[in-house]
């Protein structure tokens, strides 16, 4: 029997309709699935759609850039150097729970087609690895204020080299430097993926205007 990440549940418009639409949103270092659950009721989605959002808790684990300290982590970052050298082990072992999560909502009924995977700094590493990597077509892959860390251990998925990729970064983030959102989007542009790229004029975190725009793309991938 498959042991699933706990997970906060946000459900837009349960009674609408039978549910065939989800977003698995991971969130950053040191945080938890609430991060973004008051997101949900922001993000202005459409009334005719009904959409589950799962927000899984990462397991706790120490992390080596703070000194050893045991905290929700899906992944132990080694060095802080631009590069970020990280435990690729422990991000594969995440991709991992993330697609169990996945199996789970197909097998509520939700077609792969009609999953979106986002994450936000960490979960955002996370959300490149098991996206670029899923051997069924996806809705979407939304990255926010992260980095491609595992780009030479994907194992790309020729079934989601057309799946819409949306991009986003702070312009003033000091944890994670915009140039790791740019090579990001240049990476996979050269591969031929379809990407939208969009900064704000902030540090590492999100903002209502961006807010907004992420509900339009849902809307659009989810449609």
């Amino acid at each position: 029997m498959t042991d699933y990440l706990d997970a906060v549940i946000v459900e837009h418009n349960p009674s609408q309709k039978t549910i065939n639409r989800a977003v698995i949103w991971l969130h950053g270092l040191g945080a938890s699935g609430h991060d973004f659950e008051p997101v949900v009721p922001q993000l202005g989605l459409a009334d005719d759609m009904a959409v589950r959002f799962i927000f899984p808790h990462a397991p706790k684990r120490a992390v080596t850039v703070n000194g050893g300290m045991v905290m929700p982590a899906w992944y132990d970052i080694l060095e802080m150097s631009l590069e970020r050298k990280i435990d690729v082990a422990q991000i594969e072992e995440s991709a991992q729970q993330i697609n169990d999560l996945i199996s789970r909502e197909v097998e509520r009924g939700v077609s792969p087609e009609h999953i979106v995977i986002a994450g936000f700094s960490q979960g955002g590493a996370v959300a490149y690895h098991v996206a670029l990597g899923y051997p069924k077509r996806l809705a979407g892959l939304m990255t926010l204020s992260t980095y491609l860390a595992t780009n030479d251990n994907i194992n790309y998925s020729a079934a989601n080299k057309d799946m819409p990729i949306l991009i986003e970064h702070g312009s003033h983030d000091p944890v994670v430097p915009v140039v790791l959102g740019e090579q990001a989007q240049q990476l996979l542009s050269d591969k031929g993926y379809n990407v939208a790229y969009h900064t704000y004029p902030m540090a590492h975190q999100v903002c209502m205007p961006q807010i907004q725009a992420i509900g339009t793309w849902l809307n659009a991938v989810l449609a």
